[in-house]
């Protein structure tokens, strides 16, 4: 961890990486507390297997026209299918629900088949969507960090203004209902935030990991807490302290910072899932 401050100074990308995990943490303190009350997990990875799609066709689009397209990245393509795969599974799963299990299944596979099979055909790439897979926080550039910031922008200036909404689909969706709030509008919107925090993910854990930093601490923050919005603030502190510290703990060593941060993710999870039941003692 010494060697890791030494270092701060000297290698810039360290600075980098250490603001997108802090932006990181913002997005996915506030959106992964009504991931984890609505229960959309498996739709959030359905989302970022999509994604995976959407960094493979980038990549090749961009090496095949590279006159045409010379802007385009693969988080462009990856926030491009998210945001598709969010609008599409919250038709499906609000118009038929007995078939959102398959949607997901199928999305999952085919997102990631995908990307996969473009990267193929994209000779010298593989390496790169490698790095979106699994993430590659030391790597982090300013221009990714820019974006990480307008995406945390747009999630915390949405979530401020229809936080009310939120809260009512995911507490009581008939009540949300009955007040004439449209519940397939909101569910949209909530599937679009996770959309959008799923990429400013990409560069902290990757879009495999992502269900990770996404749910668990939310999750344990949710151990001990009731009501969304403290839950929402200890998530962003505790997010902020997992893409931090470990990262820092495993600088210098043959250890992936990525996997660390799922790891250490995990173990304060079920530290605090230990916690909660010796304080409610024996059943």
């Amino acid at each position: 961890m010494f060697s890791f401050l030494n270092d701060l100074s000297l290698n810039p990308f360290l600075v980098t990486g250490l603001i997108a995990g802090l932006l990181a943490s913002v997005t996915c303190g506030v959106i992964g507390p009504y991931v984890v009350t609505r229960r959309i997990v498996f739709l959030a990875g359905a989302i970022a297997h999509m994604a995976v799609g959407g960094v493979g066709a980038a990549i090749w689009l961009q090496a095949s026209y590279p006159d045409a397209l010379p802007w385009l990245q693969p988080i462009h393509g990856a926030l491009i299918s998210a945001v598709l795969a969010a609008i599409l599974i919250g038709v499906v799963n609000q118009r038929s629900a007995d078939r959102t299990d398959t949607l997901i299944g199928a999305l999952w596979a085919v997102g990631m088949s995908l990307g996969i099979m473009l990267m193929k055909f994209t000779p010298g790439y593989q390496a790169e969507l490698m790095s979106y897979l699994f993430g590659s926080i030391t790597f982090v550039s300013w221009a990714d960090v820019w974006l990480m910031g307008a995406l945390a922008t747009v999630v915390v200036a949405i979530v401020l203004v229809a936080h009310k909404r939120l809260l009512g689909l995911c507490v009581d969706e008939e009540q949300l209902c009955l007040q004439g709030v449209s519940v397939l509008g909101t569910s949209l919107l909530l599937l679009v935030l996770t959309a959008l925090t799923v990429v400013s993910l990409v560069h902290v854990v990757g879009l495999i990991l992502v269900l990770a930093l996404l749910t668990l601490p939310a999750a344990t923050a949710g151990h001990h807490l009731r009501r969304l919005g403290p839950i929402m603030i200890v998530s962003v502190g505790l997010c902020a302290v997992l893409t931090t510290i470990p990262r820092m703990a495993v600088y210098g060593t043959r250890i992936s910072p990525e996997s660390a941060i799922v790891i250490a993710a995990a173990g304060v999870y079920l530290a605090s899932l230990a916690v909660r039941r010796l304080r409610r003692g024996p059943a």
